[in-house]
């Protein structure tokens, strides 16, 4: 019965604690958090409270508990170096050091990487640290996409078209960007659809799961502002249907270029999930950023479908022996909704805006899996914070199925709540479809 650290209180956690504890192994939970979230304390041996920061807490909690190995869900701990610590008592962990976790919270980092190597999907870019020739390279871009460097939580960047209209607001706001101490990567806006694929590495061999694609907008119709993920929804096959085989081989091939890259560079091996956020364009696949974990709601999608015992996919990371493990995924269909607060997302003068820290109630699911967010369990009952609270998942065989089951799930949370009705639509996936064509010419 190995004892096993779990780091994070998200659902996407929430969904790493529940592929633990289901190991035939009988694995001992040991959960360290921020805030206490239900789910995960329910499926733990014990559980610590604390800062992600506070890294003798963290190492003290795991030497005392004896743990053989460390699950690090979440981008602030990697950035803290919670891999690098717990390693210094020879604790390892399924999940980057601070120095490889560059991959996701140096945005400046990946992008001239991938240029070093000459590893293809870079768009057009350049890093700034001052306004010093930013109007003469908005001038070069046809569309503009700005980022700040560093850690964003999934709302930092700036796209043309959807936050900014004109070359002249672009230059305003990489002033104000650069004004707040960032360094700032300016780079062409691709036109084309979106998918996250999320791949398992051992420093050299990586394993795609299964492709899924995520909604960051806050209203349906993909309206409003971004967010840190309304929802996502994953096939049967394992692909999109608005994607050509090739765009998933181009995107698994760069991140296996990336991972060697990165072994090079460093001279460490990466272990951990290199979950790559890619877009598929007239001209093949191109790589948006690199997340240094799972994505949440991502992780939902898949994480139940894996067949491999999950506390052995870790080990094998950690050893560095993934090729010798033969991961499997059910061929099934997954719809992930998040139940948020009415105002998330929304101006702090909106009139639903006040609808976090009010009490909520879960009903039965049904077929339904529940995944807490940031909820917050006080002794009479269930609270919103500001931000997501649940994700409801529907497994199914098709599409439609999950759907249903996830919209089901869904209205059993009764309060001040919402969600997006459209994710894992015909209407939606259709959309997408017909984008493809157009800009392919198909």
């Amino acid at each position: 019965m190995p004892n096993i650290l779990l780091i994070g209180n998200g659902a996407r956690e929430h969904a790493l604690a529940e592929a633990i504890t289901r190991s035939e192994q009988k694995p001992q939970l040991f959960s360290f958090m921020k805030t206490n979230n239900p789910g995960i304390a329910s499926l733990s041996e014990k559980i610590k409270l604390g800062s992600y920061a506070d890294l003798d807490a963290i190492t003290e909690f795991a030497a005392e508990n004896k743990i053989e190995f460390a699950v690090i869900g979440p981008e602030d701990p990697l950035n803290n170096g919670v891999a690098d610590a717990l390693s210094k008592i020879n604790i390892p962990s399924a999940g980057p050091t601070k120095s490889l976790a560059r991959l996701e919270t140096s945005k400046s980092f990946t992008r001239n990487l991938v240029k070093k190597y000459n590893i293809p999907g870079n768009p057009q870019f350049r890093v700034f640290t001052t306004i010093n020739g930013v109007e003469a390279f908005l001038n070069e871009l046809e569309g503009i996409v700005l980022k700040p460097d560093g850690l964003t939580g999934g709302k930092g960047v700036q796209v043309q078209g959807d936050h900014f209209e004109t070359k002249k607001d672009a230059l305003k706001l990489c002033e104000q960007i650069l004004a707040g101490g960032s360094s700032l990567i300016v780079e062409e806006k691709f036109d084309g659809e979106e998918f996250s694929l999320q791949c398992l590495c051992d420093g050299k061999t990586v394993v795609a799961t299964p492709l899924v694609q995520d909604h960051k907008r806050r209203f349906d119709g993909d309206k409003g502002p971004n967010t840190g993920g309304m929802g996502s929804y994953s096939l049967p096959d394992h692909s999109m249907p608005f994607l050509k085989p090739k765009d998933l081989e181009d995107g698994l091939e760069i991140t296996r270029q990336v991972a060697a890259a990165l072994l090079k560079e460093t001279g460490s091996p990466y272990k951990g999930v290199m979950y790559g956020g890619f877009i598929a364009t007239k001209n093949g696949a191109k790589l948006l950023e690199y997340n240094a974990r799972f994505g949440d709601p991502e992780a939902m999608n898949i994480l139940p479908l894996l067949k491999t015992d999950f506390v052995e996919v870790c080990r094998h990371i950690i050893a560095g022996k993934l090729d010798k493990l033969k991961i499997e995924f059910e061929h099934k269909a997954t719809v992930c909704k998040y139940v948020v607060p009415k105002g998330y997302g929304l101006p702090a003068d909106h009139p639903d805006a006040a609808s976090s820290k009010t009490k909520i109630e879960v009903g039965d699911v049904g077929k339904a899996r529940l995944y807490y967010s940031s909820v917050d369990q006080k002794e009479d009952g269930l609270y919103l914070s500001s931000s997501r609270a649940i994700g409801i998942v529907g497994i199914a065989d098709d599409l439609a199925q999950a759907r249903k089951i996830a919209e089901e799930g869904v209205n059993a949370v009764k309060g001040p709540v919402a969600y997006r009705e459209d994710i894992g639509t015909e209407a939606l996936i259709q959309k997408r479809i017909d984008h493809m064509k157009k800009i392919r010419k198909d």
